[in-house]
């Protein structure tokens, strides 16, 4: 299987290529810096430069922790812009060129409780949550949708397992991994 890992250089992808990897898969890392460079926020050039895929996982998703009094629309607009947004870019890309039962792996947040600045990071987290429940149902030909819910990581291999089962479990879609 042919697996896209966006992201592939940061703290998440770089776990989740190697894991993918010790498994046998064909692995293309993505990254803003790979030499075939995507960006979460304009994900098109994905299919025109990796090739055949059979998935994609994206482990690129970030916003910055802004405080709702203090921030500019400029910064609460990024977050909206490459992590929500860019994310279902992907996903309305992917359904164009994976083949039947391919599936799509997205990366949303999680704040264990309100802290200064999370109010955007929380809306963004769960409208990707929210379109990826709602999207599982409309997509073609068998794909699959979820989502990777990590919070914060301190050991990007304690939430390796749930790419790995978001990837693995056919049964799985419209799904957030937590």
């Amino acid at each position: 299987m042919r697996v896209a890992v966006i992201g592939a250089t940061g703290t998440i992808g770089t776990a989740v290529t190697a894991a993918l990897r010790d498994r046998g898969y064909d692995v293309v890392p993505v990254s803003r810096t790979s030499s075939s460079p995507v960006d979460i926020a304009r994900p098109e050039g994905l299919f025109a430069t990796a090739g055949p895929l059979d998935a994609v996982l994206c482990c690129a998703a970030s916003g910055a922790l802004v405080p709702i009094d203090s921030g500019t629309d400029e910064e609460f607009f990024t977050g909206l812009e490459t992590k929500l947004l860019g994310q279902v870019r992907l996903l309305r890309r992917a359904v164009e060129h994976l083949p039947d039962g391919g599936s799509v792996t997205l990366t949303s947040g999680t704040f264990e409780e309100p802290t200064p600045g999370s109010s955007f990071g929380a809306l963004t987290n769960s409208g990707l949550e929210a379109f990826v429940a709602a999207a599982a149902a409309e997509l073609p030909r068998g794909l699959r949708v979820n989502v990777v819910s990590p919070g914060w990581v301190r050991d990007a291999t304690t939430v390796v397992p749930h790419y790995l089962r978001a990837l693995e479990d056919v049964t799985l879609t419209g799904q957030t991994l937590r």
